[in-house]
């Protein structure tokens, strides 16, 4: 079975969804030739978000590089970035079984009614794995690895429940869908505090200016097109030691400059092939369950964060992030962790975040700013433990994207960051008996009361 579910998690999202979308368009009743297409169109759009994705990280990566050691920026946990980070997690234990044990949980809270997502997004069930496998590491358990990413993945259909309504309502052309990702999800809380807050400032409403507004105010200057050249440009320039070399550099920093203009373009044109190829499928889904079930209030298509990334007021906050949360990580006292390999899943910190704040620009950068702070000291925290994880794949694999360099513990800004990881690995392991009979009361708590609502049509 482990070979089986590696080979699968191996043949990458953008062949795994357009294998799925193909399947489940005609066991919904959609014909084979239409169901191929909006398959292969959902599996381009992960082909050209990968290859943006790799422009912005490989783009940054040497510039980041020369401004950590001109400025002497180096910290004690190495960046993996994500995909090193679903690598770990997937050759664990854990990760073996994730998929089979994770969708075997989905069926009985479908059958028992306290959820009413179908979670298809299988390529992040890495982040289940991953807590499991950081869990297992930490207590040398693999029962306790698989408690934790069971906890998770529970919590998670709740949310991704819970948050559906205004996630559909926010976004165009998402009926049917929401964001099982806990990444995504764990989010939320900080969202819907902070933004209550924000709330009871006087006079804060009056700052209420969105992507579009800032278009309107700013003209150019607020397009993510534009911020995207700028700050491309900038961090250009900090890469440069002395004058002379600004100067020489010139045409490098131009080119960085495009190249992220030209991401925060690309990003929302590709976000709209997952749109086109989902469109047939949620069709489809919502026409069935009308039918087979009139009293019900039908069931959602769990899906990728991925489809709606390319909101403006998305890219927009994560591109001013990136300079704003590189400058804290140094200074804040504490934090061992620089973000570089992450910055590309800054994106994903947003789609959930969205719909509470109604796109609002300040409001999410606020949000987002906390969220991260946070974040990097969980990502501290949790550093030893997922080096050994680390290492004992690097070990059995021999591959060298998973390799931790000599005198560093690793680390990785996507879910490692997230309030769940924290949460539930410290109830997990550091309060032994205690913590898992409150993770296990909490969970059943959340469960109980979205059958609550599924049961009594509350959406």
């Amino acid at each position: 079975m482990e070979a089986v579910f590696s080979y699968i998690i191996g043949l990458g999202a953008a062949v795994m969804m357009p294998i799925i979308f193909t399947i489940l368009g005609v066991c919904i009743g959609i014909k084979f030739g239409k169901a191929l297409k909006s398959g292969l169109l959902v599996g381009v759009g992960f082909v050209g978000l990968s290859v943006v994705t790799a422009l912005l990280t490989s783009s940054l990566g040497d510039p980041l590089k020369k401004v950590t050691e001109i400025y002497g920026l180096s910290l004690g946990i190495f960046d993996m970035g994500w995909p090193a980070a679903a690598a770990v997690a997937y050759n664990t234990s854990v990760g073996a079984f994730i998929i089979p044990v994770c969708l075997a949980v989905n069926i009985v809270m479908l059958l028992t009614k306290t959820t009413r997502t179908v979670n298809i997004d299988l390529w992040n069930y890495w982040h289940f794995a991953f807590i499991g496998a950081v869990v297992y590491f930490a207590s040398d358990s693999i029962l306790w690895g698989f408690f934790a990413a069971i906890i998770c993945y529970i919590i998670t259909l709740v949310m991704a429940d819970l948050t559906a309504p205004k996630f559909q309502k926010y976004y165009d052309k998402m009926e049917g869908i929401s964001i099982p990702q806990p990444f995504c999800q764990g989010f939320v809380p900080f969202a819907v505090v902070i933004n209550k807050v924000l709330d009871f400032i006087p006079g804060f409403d009056k700052l209420n200016i969105d992507a579009e507004g800032m278009k309107k105010k700013f003209g150019i200057m607020g397009e993510p097109l534009f911020l995207g050249v700028l700050v491309g440009c900038a961090i250009g320039a900090l890469a440069c030691r002395n004058g002379q070399e600004l100067v020489d550099g010139i045409p490098g920093i131009l080119g960085l400059g495009i190249k992220m203009g030209a991401v925060m373009e690309l990003i929302p044109r590709i976000t709209s092939l997952f749109i086109e190829g989902l469109k047939p499928i949620s069709d489809a889904t919502r026409e069935l369950v009308a039918k087979k079930f009139k009293n019900s209030a039908g069931l959602h298509i769990g899906m990728s964060p991925a489809l709606v990334i390319g909101h403006p007021t998305t890219l927009v906050v994560s591109l001013l992030l990136i300079p704003v949360i590189l400058f804290l990580s140094v200074v804040l006292p504490g934090n061992q962790f620089l973000p570089l390999a992450s910055l590309a899943g800054m994106f994903y910190l947003f789609p959930a975040v969205l719909p509470i704040t109604k796109g609002n620009v300040l409001k999410t950068f606020i949000i987002g700013l906390v969220a991260l702070i946070v974040g990097l000291y969980f990502v501290t925290n949790l550093a030893q433990f997922f080096t050994l994880a680390a290492t004992d794949v690097y070990l059995k694999t021999g591959d060298s994207a998973v390799a931790v360099p000599q005198g560093f513990q690793a680390g990785a800004l996507d879910f490692a960051s997230s309030l769940f990881a924290f949460v539930i690995f410290h109830l997990t392991h550091t309060l032994k008996v205690v913590g898992p009979i409150i993770l296990v009361a909490g969970t059943l708590a959340m469960a109980i009361y979205n059958r609550y609502r599924i049961v009594r049509g509350k959406e």
